[in-house]
């Protein structure tokens, strides 16, 4: 079997008075995560017609990558920081890829 990287979808869902708190949090979660070892794509998302709903598209190199990724995050925003500004438990799901569009010739030769 060849090494796959592994793709995850984290949404988070404020509540309806804490989607700035909610989105400075997440933010920052940015940059730190960018400097890890192992990422490939770590992109925030927020919903155009519900903007309560962020989520994060990844891709991570490995299963190590990305457990040592869950230990950082959890030492930056603990689960009870989170409770208070969500209005539901994080929807996180890890995925592999199945099929994949290439992107388009650049037509220079």
């Amino acid at each position: 079997m060849t090494n796959q990287t592994i793709h995850v979808v984290a949404r988070f869902v404020a509540k309806p008075n804490k989607v700035e708190e909610l989105k400075a949090i997440l933010l920052g979660l940015i940059e730190p995560t960018r400097l890890e070892a192992g990422v490939i794509k770590y992109e925030l998302l927020q919903n155009q017609s519900q903007p309560t709903d962020f989520t994060f598209v990844q891709e991570w190199e490995g299963a190590a990558a990305l457990d040592t990724h869950l230990a950082s995050v959890r030492e930056q925003v603990p689960m009870a920081l989170l409770e208070g500004l969500i209005a539901a438990p994080p929807d996180v799901r890890h995925y592999s890829i199945l099929a994949a569009m290439a992107p388009p010739a650049s037509g220079i030769a």
